[in-house]
């Protein structure tokens, strides 16, 4: 295993910050205090403020229910994807096949899709521009 012994900064892309959750001020502060596997039943506890910068996580009061529309977009291609690999994996799909073959994958993707909707809004619609002095 090779270690890398330079002084490079982490990635901080924009999209690397929206998937790992990070704060789209610093892209180091976590925007959710659990991590999902340590505590799945709190997936959707957010800090208030980055731990970092302390960027606000809350511009304004209901600024989240717009993540519904990137939750929605989320769950079709998951859906529509499982749907056309089943249709396509067998010749004749049962009908129940189908249903809980990409019924059931939504369900459990729930809190992830929840979580990457919040990130994708914030990151997008927040209006906070990335700032690389308070990395």
């Amino acid at each position: 295993m090779e270690v890398n012994t330079t002084n490079q900064t982490p990635n901080h892309s924009k999209v690397s910050a929206i998937v790992g959750l990070k704060c789209p001020r610093c892209r180091e502060g976590h925007m959710f205090q659990h991590p999902f596997l340590a505590k799945p039943l709190k997936f959707s506890k957010m800090h208030d403020k980055c731990e970092h910068c302390q960027q606000n996580f809350h511009p304004e009061p209901g600024f989240y229910i717009g993540a519904m529309y990137f939750s929605y977009a989320i769950n079709v291609a998951i859906v529509i994807t499982l749907f056309v690999a089943l249709n396509i994996m067998m010749d004749k799909p049962i009908l129940s096949i189908l249903l809980s073959g990409t019924i059931i994958p939504a369900i459990l993707m729930v809190p992830i899709n929840f979580r990457i909707s919040r990130s994708l809004m914030l990151h997008l619609f927040g209006g906070i521009d990335y700032d690389p002095s308070k990395s």
